[in-house]
């Protein structure tokens, strides 16, 4: 048991110095961490403190100073003592109460006084900066700028050259663009002048001038030939083109108020008048700009004569078909509604039909009203070409819509007189399929005629009169009298057919029994044979048939096919 206690004793000591030294190590290497961070700091407060602002105050203090000099010397003398002798002491301070809190392992309180020497030293490295910047401005500017100002006189020289070339391009405006140049050249001298009395606030403002300027004459030299042969040359000869050919269209009975060209010709010659007084002043803000949107709009106008030109030819091509359309249709509306009464008087219309022809003249009476609505207003010149043409397409549209609904009508009351014709012709053709039957029945002298073929018969005979009847009655019902019609030839063909069967069959039936009538020495063969004639006499040719061809095959086999070539026909199955 004391074995027991005294290893856990041992595995207590040894977990705790584990732990303290973990600790130690955790803490030892906070420190370093801090310690490099204050470190750190430090040097960047060293680099401030070592910043050439004294050197560049120095050379200020050397040149031959003004009044607005001095002042700017005493502002940055007074801003650069604040830097030294308060700011940079202050971070001294801070750094040294950061170091003093990390000794005391207070790494809370270290880590909030790390971050404000880091805010702390950012303000004041950015204050160093800007009033080095503001030094060195007025230290290196007469280097800085006569290298600058050497590069504007080059560019003034390429510009100016450039100038010379074009001038006769630039018209009017050659003496303001002249004058500029003069201009140009004087802020140069007053650069000289600035830089001899050592003025060095003025010359940043002077430079920048000057580059503007010559900025502004690299548009001038670059825009204003164009700008003068627009507005000077090309725009006015392609107004008066524009102009004498709207007021040649308008003699030809062109309606081309809409395009307003009147107006718009006197609205772009006050623009290009603003333009040109603009150009004096050397003013080009958005000129070129301007004089395409006018060039792009009186290039479009031959654009717009050219449509009104096609529509026009269009228009009184489309309306002479047109007028020959829509007069032979209300022509022919018209005849139909004198014959309507006739026609009803003929066939039974139903009261749909009779609408739809109503329908078609209301809608045709509307379109001939619109159709003259649009030839006033062509007449009056109201509407431009283009427009009336499309008027002219509806028109058209409505039209075909109409001759189609009339077409329809048309084919509907065709149909009735079709139908008509169609049934007085087919009631020759029935009759003369019952004449050909009854014809052909007397071609052999059948001993008995069914009673079931005199019943087909008669129906054949009655429908053939229904359709006499039909035909006789007024107004005619054409589905009454096409199903009367259909129902006759059916009749008339199905007796017909049975006619051709049945004398085939008689025909058949006795050939065969005279053919047997040499096998009546056997008893079998003439009973059966007696009894094929009785069914022949009764009117029963089928049965009798099958009876002597089964009778004579017993001693004559393949007889079916032998009396067939005789008699050139096949039984009928």
């Amino acid at each position: 048991m004391s074995e027991i206690i005294l290893i856990m004793v041992t595995f207590f000591i040894i977990a705790t110095i584990a732990i303290i030294f973990a600790l130690y190590f955790i803490q030892n290497k906070k420190n370093e961490q801090y310690k490099k961070l204050l470190e750190k700091l430090e040097i960047e407060k060293n680099i401030i403190d070592s910043s050439p602002v004294a050197p560049e105050l120095s050379k200020v203090k050397e040149l031959k100073r003004n009044d607005k000099l001095d002042i700017l010397y005493k502002d940055w003398s007074e801003r650069f003592d604040t830097i030294k002798n308060i700011q940079i002491p202050k971070i001294t301070d801070m750094l040294l109460e950061a170091d003093h809190s990390l000794s005391k392992m207070d790494y809370k309180d270290t880590l909030y006084r790390i971050a404000k020497l880091e805010m702390e030293i950012y303000k004041v490295r950015t204050n160093s900066q800007f009033l080095l910047n503001e030094i060195k401005e007025i230290t290196g500017s007469e280097e800085k700028n006569r290298t600058t100002m050497t590069s504007l006189k080059s560019r003034y020289r390429a510009l100016y050259n450039q100038f010379l070339e074009i001038q006769n391009e630039c018209g009017d405006t050659n003496e303001a663009i002249a004058m500029q140049f003069e201009n140009i050249s004087k802020r140069f001298e007053d650069f000289e002048r600035i830089m001899d009395n050592h003025e060095y606030t003025e010359v940043k403002a002077l430079v920048k001038a000057i580059e503007e300027m010559l900025n502004h004459m690299s548009v001038i030299i670059e825009e204003m030939p164009p700008i003068i042969l627009l507005a000077t040359s090309l725009l006015p000869k392609k107004m008066q083109e524009i102009e004498e050919i709207y007021n040649h269209m308008i003699s030809e009975g062109y309606p081309l108020d809409y395009l307003n060209v009147e107006y718009n010709i006197e609205e772009a010659n006050k623009k290009i008048n603003d333009i040109l007084d603009r150009a004096q002043i050397l003013n080009l803000e958005d000129s070129i700009l301007e004089l395409k949107v006018l060039t792009n709009y009186f290039d479009s106008l031959y654009t717009d004569f050219e449509k009104e030109k096609n529509a026009r030819k269009e228009y009184e091509e489309g309306n002479k078909v047109f007028k020959i359309k829509i007069k032979k249709t209300n022509k022919l509306v018209e005849d139909i509604l004198k014959q309507i009464d006739e026609i009803k008087s003929l066939y039974d219309l139903r009261e749909e039909d009779t609408n739809i022809l109503f329908r078609i003249k209301e809608d045709l009476d509307l379109l001939n009203k619109d159709y003259k609505v649009m030839i006033d207003h062509t007449g009056n010149m109201t509407f431009a070409y283009t427009k009336i043409v499309k008027e002219m397409e509806v028109l058209n549209t409505r039209l075909s819509t109409i001759e189609e609904n009339l077409d329809n009508y048309l084919d509907t009351i065709g149909s009735m007189k079709d139908d008509e014709s169609r049934a007085r012709q087919q009631l020759g053709e029935v009759s003369t399929i019952l004449k050909e039957a009854k014809l052909k029945l007397r071609e052999y002298n059948l001993p008995v005629i069914p009673n079931s073929y005199y019943i087909e018969l008669q129906e054949a005979n009655d429908a053939l009169k229904e359709i006499v009847k039909e035909l006789e009655r007024k107004p005619i019902t054409i589905e009454i009298l096409n199903t009367r019609v259909d129902t006759a030839r059916d009749l008339a063909l199905k007796l017909f057919s049975r006619t051709k069967n049945m004398l085939r069959l008689a025909k058949f039936a006795e050939g065969s029994i005279v053919y047997g009538n040499r096998y009546r020495t056997l008893e079998d063969i003439d009973k059966r044979l007696l009894f094929a004639e009785d069914l022949f006499f009764k009117g029963d040719y089928q049965k009798s048939l099958e009876i002597t061809i089964n009778a004579i095959n017993k001693v004559e086999p393949g007889i079916y096919q032998k009396l067939l070539n005789i008699y050139g026909e096949e039984k009928e199955k």
